[in-house]
């Protein structure tokens, strides 16, 4: 019998708060002594997470593994499936790309193949770990595609894990989309579900407590917690749902304004999530030309489809309006990856990778050229960032399918061991690299921000708090959160019960 102990999270319906409580479950478990592994069996997401040997999973699993004390391994998210054009996916295998389907391809023919994928990674998590804190997808009671589902009960019943179903009561009717997705299961799934958790609960508990008991006899499923929401966690976002919380109004009382382009294929967006804690920083995502205004940053964050962003960017008027706002000069720009390639002058795809538009023109920010090739690269960096006249070190990670030449006449942004990365003008207004997590680089964060408060005739601010430390702080604050209003106990009886009974397939 394995001494690995599994416990599954599932929600009614995507955006209900499995990632985060997976997070916390993880670290909950290393803080009582457990060695502690996530897992999610297929993720759907276009923000990515590099592990240490250069392969690509869901970030949430590598935010979970972080959680847990641990190094992010493929086994933890075999399978992720990156949208790139309509009806059409880049499936990721184990860190490295597979091919592109359509969803109905998908379905029809890497099931079999998912299913091995699935059971052999859990298979190699078992032998390592004590816990294994599983996330699900979705809803379980999608009845439509149960028949072939790689993330729902099926990897429940893999993994021998008792359930927990998550319902956000913040969204309305509870009761009703818990009540719904238990009597949708069938008899062995919903007998397999040992409690619900409430999540992001505003308000007096005690109005709710009439619909607790209600619930616990009506369905015989226990309440395991009703979690009050948590303001300013400061843990990276998965979902792009996430991305409706951030108002595109500048905020006048900040003395910075950062405005991040929210294209249709955004990707990696939480590159700017330390931005959101410093004090004089407000970071909004438009989608519009009219709500640009006059930042002082614009952020173009990476893309899943460089070409298709480029054209939203002109159709919808914002292309125009960076350019104007670029010629006023006042404005310092940033391409990341794909925001990167979108600054330059041509972006070619004559393989119709990501798009069957072979070509187009870039914002000509910067005299760089990209070709989109179908060798991916994926890997962790490091190098010597130079900026403001100081030389920065500064270390990243890389995701792109492209191959960017730049003019040697403009200077580099980043030296690495041996080649260069990026570009800026000499006025140090454009810049643009492919450098993921750029501005989780403390020293290069403050100097950019006061440099931008020395424009502003503002005095610098010196000795920024770091945005790791405090990551590893929002952890701690977490799992102390759930551990406050969930009965823990409760459920390590039930996976101890589970693995006594030894329930499989």
């Amino acid at each position: 019998m394995s001494k690995s102990l599994p416990i599954m999270f599932q929600g009614t319906h995507s955006d209900a708060g499995k990632s985060v409580i997976v997070t916390a479950f993880c670290r909950i478990f290393v803080q009582d002594g457990y060695k502690t592994a996530p897992f999610k069996s297929q993720n759907m997401a276009l923000n990515s997470y590099i592990t240490f040997d250069g392969k690509e999973i869901g970030r949430a699993q590598g935010v979970q593994a972080e959680a847990a004390n641990i190094q992010a391994t493929t086994n933890m998210n075999p399978i992720l499936i990156k949208p790139n054009r309509l009806n059409e996916s880049q499936i990721v295998v184990h860190g490295r790309p597979f091919k592109n389907m359509e969803a109905g391809a998908y379905r029809r023919e890497f099931f079999d193949t998912g299913v091995k994928l699935i059971q052999n990674s859990l298979g190699v998590l078992k032998q390592s770990y004590d816990r294994i804190v599983i996330e699900g997808a979705g809803s379980p009671a999608e009845v439509n595609l149960n028949d072939r589902e790689l993330v729902n009960m099926r990897v429940a019943k893999m993994a021998n894990a008792p359930v927990v179903l998550i319902g956000d009561i913040e969204k309305g009717g509870v009761f009703a989309s818990l009540v719904g997705t238990l009597q949708l299961l069938e008899k062995e799934d919903r007998d397999r579900v040992v409690g619900v958790i409430i999540n992001k609960f505003r308000g007096d508990i005690r109005l709710l407590q009439s619909g607790l008991d209600w619930f616990e006899n009506y369905t015989g499923k226990k309440v395991l917690g009703v979690i009050p929401y948590l303001p300013h966690l400061n843990i990276d976002a998965e979902d792009s749902v996430i991305l409706n919380s951030y108002t595109a109004i500048a905020d006048e009382e900040k003395e910075i304004d950062i405005a991040v382009i929210q294209y249709p294929k955004i990707s990696n967006f939480t590159d700017v999530d330390p931005f959101t804690i410093e004090p004089d920083c407000h970071v909004r995502f438009i989608t519009k030309p009219d709500q640009l205004k006059n930042p002082d940053i614009v952020i173009l964050p990476g893309s899943k489809n460089t070409i298709e962003d480029l054209q939203f960017l002109r159709e919808s008027g914002l292309a125009h309006k960076l350019l104007q706002l670029q010629k006023k000069g006042k404005t310092t720009f940033f391409g990341i990856c794909g925001g990167y390639q979108m600054l330059g002058l041509q972006v070619f795809d004559p393989l119709a990778i990501e798009s069957p538009h072979y070509s187009t023109e870039g914002l000509g920010f910067l005299p760089l050229h990209t070709t989109i090739t179908q060798e991916k690269t994926t890997i962790l960096s490091e190098g010597v960032l130079s900026y403001q006249q100081q030389s920065i070190p500064v270390k990243g990670y890389e995701i792109h399918m492209g191959k960017t030449k730049r003019e040697d006449k403009n200077a580099p942004l980043i030296k690495l061991a041996n080649s260069l990365d990026g570009c800026k003008t000499s006025d140090e207004k454009v810049i643009g690299t492919y450098f993921h997590g750029i501005f989780h680089n403390d020293t290069f964060r403050e100097v950019l921000l006061n440099s931008i408060r020395k424009e502003k005739e503002l005095a610098p601010i010196s000795n920024r708090r770091s945005f790791n430390m405090i990551r590893e702080e929002a952890y701690d604050r977490l799992a102390d959160h759930v551990r406050n209003h969930v009965d823990v106990q409760y459920i390590e009886t039930k996976m101890l019960e589970f693995q006594q009974n030894a329930r499989t397939i």
